[in-house]
Order: C-alpha cells, then structure tokens, then sequence
C-alpha cells in the first residue's frame, strides 16, 4: 500500500455513536470517541506518521487483499490471500444504543479459511489529533492504553495468553509505548482482538461472548434493512446507501453527520479540506425524503424532530438580527464549532490545511428554510404531525423570513467569497411559504397565511426576473452573473417550475453543455465564480443524482437511467461514495459523504417510479398507499 491510501480504498464500520474506517490492507487510519465529533484516536488518514493506527495484515508483503460486507450488514470483512494460506479479518462494531456512553468496542475477529497465515497486529493511538501523550500497560490479558481522562483496552478473544515469547498463544512486544502483537493460525482456527474506550481492564472475551456480539450485531441490521420498502431495480445499491447513512447517523439525537471525517481533500495537495462530522440542517432535511420513501418512518420523525427542537430552541428570544437557525450543530444539538488547524498534520498526500471545527457555521445560508420546512411538510405526510410548540416555533420562523429573505447570503455551497443574491437561495425561499401555507390550510393551524403567500408570489416574480439571464438563456448562480449553478437542478424537483417550462428546459441544455462531464456534474465553474478560495475541485456526485431526477422529470428517462447506471461505476469497491469524483475517477472530499447516499436514494426511486409510470409522476413514492396513523410530535 502506499503511505496514504485512496480515499476509495475504505469501508466503514460503526455503533451509531461514531465510526472507523478501515482500509483494503485491514488498518483502522481514522476513529474518533467517544462521538463521531470527538478528537481522533486513530488519525494517520491524515497524517502517517504522527495520526496513529491499529493494523491487522499478514506477516508478510506479499499478498493480495478483497473487501466486502457480510451480506446485509455493517460488518465488514478484508480478506487476504498468500501462497501459505487465505485470512480474513472481520471488522464490527456493537451497536451502542440510543443513550449516550463513553464506551465503544471494535470487534477484529481474524480467521484463516486455507493454509496458514501468520498475522501482525500493530497498535498505534495517538490521542486528541495525536496532540497528546498517553501511557501502556501490558498484562497477559491484554492491555491499556491512557491518555489523560481518556483510556483504551485491548482485550484477546479465546484462551491465548499475551507473552512476550507467546509459544503457544499470542506473542506481544512493546515498542515504546505502543504494542504489536502476532500469532499464526491454522485452517479452521480463529482468533481476536476487542478494542473498548473507556472499557477498564483486560479480560480475555470466551468465545460464547463474542459470538453473542457477533449474532447481535448481525441481527440489527438485518432486521433494520429487512424493514426496508424499496423493492425497484436497484435495491442492493440502495440497502447499502441506507446502511451508510444509519452508520452516519448518532442515535441519542437522530442528528445525521455529513460524513465521519475531517481534513480530505477536494483537490489533492489544495487547500479545501474541512471538517464534516457536524449535522447540516440541509443534509437532515433531505435525508428526511430518503427515509420516507424506502419506508423508515421511525428515523425520517427522529431527523424531523431534531430540525424541530433547533426551531423551538429561538422560539420567544429577540435574535437581534440573527438567523433563527445555524447552518449546522454538532450532534447533540450545539453550535460551538470554531474552527482551527492541526498544523502537525501533513494532511492527506499533504493536502494542508487540516481543519477541524468548521467556520462556515455562522454564515447566512437562506436556503436551509425551505429545506427544513419542506421536510416537516413531508414528515406531515406520513401522519407526524406537529405539535404546538412546534407549530408555534415554525410560525415565529417564517415571519423572521418575511423580513428577511431578500437579502445576500453566502449560498449552498458555503463560499468564502462574499454573499450575493444566489438563485438558489430564493428558490428554497419559495418552497419555505409553499409548504408552510399548504401546511397551515391543511392543518387549520392560526398562521398569518396571506403574508406569507405574498412573499412566496415575490419570490417567484424576482427568480423569474432576475434569476432568470436572458442574454445567456438560463436560470444562473446568482443575480449578477452569467454562470451556471447545478444546484438549480432542484427547481423541477421542488415544484417552483414544471420540468417541461421552456425556460427550465434551456437551462438544462445549458448544463448539459458546461457542466455536465460524460455523466459527472460540477456545482459550478470557480475560476469564472471566484468563491474565495484556491484552485479547483471535481464533479459532486449529489449534483450528479440530482441530474439523474431532473432528467427523468423533464422526459428524458434513458438519458437518466444511463446517468444513475454510469454512476454506480464510480463508487468504490464496497458501493460507498465520497463528496466528489476526480479526472481520473477517483473519489475526493470526506468519505463517506451522506449528501451523496441520500442524493441516490433518491433518485432511484424517483427514477424507478417514473420508468413505471412514465416522467415527472413521482408524489405516490412518498406518499404511499393507504391510511397512515397520526402520532404528534413535539
């Protein structure tokens, strides 16, 4: 392997509280405990040398390794094939549970199916961003790292005992204060290690616990994925983008992070590379719609309650001119994310700065309103329906949008170049009193209905006139330019335009032509848009899926099931998708990125619906077939 590894060359294990990524060659380069937010543990994802690591591989170089998921489920086996022999190593994680806990265990399970192999366990923490010093106690039972407040045990599975000679179990030899342990085992024979935070002291697991852990574990998921509605054309895709974004997912809050990872990079060696391990209020409004239409009711309330309580929470204070919502939180639902640098990391293939915090979390991003709000309407069409307090809090929300919805802001993309009146702002905008008036009607709750429908007319009137470039004869970024924005594929999408306009169908000609690369689609073109930062990027594989709907929608249905089919060749080896595809195919940005397992899902049922039904037919995916209970939320 190289000193870094591909992006692509992961998969992902995790309990619903955080996450690892494993690498193709079995080294866990990237865990953060106690939450997916928390400081690293394992980092050398992001810095080889100084980041840490705990590697499971063969003795020798010379093999050649496969990676696939225990068929539906998270449980993730790398498997390894020598001359002597064929091993696998079987990564988990048990799921923690809806209560918040300090404890999260790793479960490495090594086996040999052929031969023989001899196989090296090599641990290396390196505590909060490998910025603090830590401590190793060795036993015959295992050992324990400690780095302040915070600990790590290791413990073997079976009845091997830990000896430095190890003739007959595990061998293990400390090297400063890290550890690396081997043992050989035999066809047939098994062996393995349990990694916990904050688990106290070693214990060797009997093998009847860990095949507990290991049925369990297997159990959740199945079951969780067996839930599933989705029976199209697509669904071993879509179960495993499901089961990406339940492993994205922190279960105390239901809150959605946009992807496990901080500092990768979109351009190699440039310099935007940021911290995505916080909820985005935009990426749990539209996971909403993902989750209703494969049938999971109990997380697309669970994500429309979290946007709620933001909501409630500025419910009755005087915002002195802030925004009632923050572009994103951490996932309990806090909002302090400073950014900073980890300046003692090279960052990936040297990709600097690394930042973590993320200080794109007070800009003014108007477009969040729509999307939150659409997502309580959709919530709403499955029964959810709100509450008073909430009700109360939406209304408090769309007045502070009357009064300030025609104004700059700083747009979907989190540019760092200024605000400007971006189209796509004003769109989500419109969808923001669409929604709320039907709502309101539909309900019969007191809101002030008029007002809010003169300012959903405004809006419309001022995208078709000033959103709309005559010269260039499409829809455009923002009110001053002539550049074209792929975000404005939701226009169809949302019901602002009909998919067959004359205006939304030159726009999307026009996209096919400046923005659109054998399939592939960039949000924009940054050296005609300056946005503030250095050098460039590659297509977004959510702008990609969203291309896919928008295609469908305006009758060109082969077109978009050649898209979504081309598509499904740029993911990596186990069906997982970063934020980005590179020239050469290759995956940039946090990995995995939810945006793009939710954008998917989407599409794929959209798509799926409407190569049955015929395009632009789409609402019964969502709404589905029969009575649906009420249940109030707060």
């Amino acid at each position: 392997m190289d000193r870094y590894p591909n992006i692509s060359d992961h998969g992902l294990i995790g309990d619903l509280q955080t996450a690892a990524l494993v690498t193709t060659d079995g080294c866990i380069d990237w865990f953060c405990s106690p939450r997916f937010d928390s400081p690293s543990i394992f980092a050398s994802l992001l810095d080889a040398d100084k980041g840490g690591y705990f590697r499971i591989a063969p003795a020798t170089e010379k093999y050649v390794s496969r990676q696939l998921y225990f068929p539906d489920t998270a449980m993730l086996i790398t498997r390894f094939l020598t001359d002597d022999g064929v091993g696998e190593v079987t990564d988990f994680m048990p799921i923690a549970g809806k209560q918040a806990t300090d404890r999260h265990r790793i479960v490495r399970q090594m086996k040999v199916v052929r031969g023989t192999m001899r196989f090296v366990a090599e641990i290396k923490p390196r505590f909060d961003y490998g910025r603090a010093s830590h401590t190793l106690e060795v036993s015959p039972d295992g050992c324990v790292f400690r780095s302040g407040d915070m600990h790590l045990t290791v413990s073997p599975t079976g009845t091997r005992q830990v000896s430095p000679d190890g003739p007959n179990g595990v061998t293990a030899e400390q090297i400063g204060d890290d550890i690396r342990f081997a043992l050989t085992l035999k066809e047939g024979e098994t062996a393995g290690l349990i990694m916990e935070s904050m688990g106290g002291q070693p214990q060797r697991v009997p093998p009847a616990e860990l095949q507990r852990l290991t049925e369990d574990t297997t159990n959740f998921w199945r079951n969780w994925v067996h839930q599933s509605t989705y029976k199209g054309r697509w669904r071993e895709v879509v179960s495993r983008s499901a089961m990406t974004l339940k492993l994205m997912t922190y279960a105390p809050t239901g809150a959605l992070v946009a992807a496990p990872t901080a500092g990768l990079p979109e351009q190699v060696g440039g310099e935007r590379n940021w911290d995505y391990r916080y909820t985005w209020i935009r990426d749990a409004s539209f996971s909403v719609y993902a989750l209703l239409g494969l049938g999971y009711i109990e997380e697309a309330a669970a994500f429309g309650q979290w946007v709620r309580d933001r909501l409630i929470e500025n419910a009755g204070q005087k915002l002195n001119g802030r925004s009632p919502l923050k572009i994103m939180y951490r996932v309990d639902g806090t909002s302090d994310l400073t950014e900073e640098t980890l300046d003692h990391f090279e960052g990936w293939r040297g990709s600097r700065p690394v930042r973590i915090g993320n200080g794109a979390s007070d800009q003014l991003q108007l477009d969040i309103y729509g999307e939150s709000i659409d997502a309580l309407a959709k919530v709403d069409t499955r029964g959810l329906k709100p509450a008073h307090q909430g009700w109360t809090a939406l209304t408090n929300t769309l007045d502070w949008l009357c009064d300030n919805w025609d104004q700059p802001d700083e747009g979907v993309w989190e540019t760092r170049g200024g605000r400007k009146d971006f189209t796509y702002g004003r769109v989500q905008c419109w969808v923001a009193f669409d929604r709320a008036v039907r709502l309101a009607e539909e309900l019969g709750r007191p809101a002030d209905i008029d007002r809010w429908r003169n300012a959903r007319d405004a809006i419309y009137d001022q995208v078709m006139t000033r959103g709309w470039n005559q010269a260039r004869g499409a829809f455009t970024q923002h009110f001053d330019t002539d550049v074209l924005d792929s975000s404005l594929l939701m226009m169809p999408l949302v019901g602002m335009v009909s998919p067959y306009d004359p205006m939304w169908l030159q726009t999307l000609e026009a996209m096919d032509k400046e923005l659109v690369s054998d399939s592939l689609v960039y949000r924009y073109n940054p050296s005609a848009t300056p946005d503030g930062l250095r050098g460039g990027e590659g297509t977004f594989s959510l702008c990609t899926f969203w291309y896919v709907d928008a295609l469908a929608r305006s009758g060109r249905l082969d077109d978009a099931e050649l898209v979504f089919e081309k598509m499904q060749t740029y993911s990596n080896h186990l069906g997982l998708y970063s934020e980005e595809i590179g020239a050469k195919g290759d995956q940039l940005g946090n990995f995995p990125q939810a945006f793009s397992h939710l954008a998917l899902i989407n599409a794929a049922i959209n798509l799926d619906y409407q190569l049955d039904h015929g395009p632009g037919n789409v609402e019964p995916v969502l709404t589905g077939a029969g009575a649906v209970p009420t249940v109030t939320r707060g």
